[in-house]
């Protein structure tokens, strides 16, 4: 089991997700990942947005926990700058990893 955070950004009535293509499934996750041991979560959440999406945020207040697997925070945050879509985390450049395709999207909340 290991602690996860997420980071929660909202724009007029859209969320920010990773849409997932994943051996023939497609699926949504917010964007973040795993805790490291001693790591600071506010500052791997910042990590996390700027690999993942490109963009860097404030992290605000932690709107909700989920115990599953480990516990999975979700922080309420607000990018700051960057472009969404231009990250360069290990799951955009590592051509060797064969874990699906990620592409950052803004999705109706609805």
């Amino acid at each position: 089991m290991r602690n996860r955070s997420s980071v929660v950004l909202k724009e007029n009535i859209k969320v920010l997700l990773i849409q997932r293509i994943r051996d023939d499934l497609i699926y949504y996750v917010y964007p973040g990942g795993g805790i490291e041991m001693g790591e600071i979560l506010k500052l791997q959440l910042k990590r996390e947005a700027f690999e993942e999406l490109g963009v860097e945020i404030n992290v605000n207040e932690c709107m909700l926990e989920v115990a599953f697997n480990g516990t999975q925070y979700f922080f309420r945050s607000e990018i700051i700058a960057g472009i969404v879509g231009t990250g360069e985390g290990e799951e955009y450049i590592d051509e060797t990893r064969d874990r699906g395709m990620y592409l950052p999207m803004w999705v109706n909340i609805d």
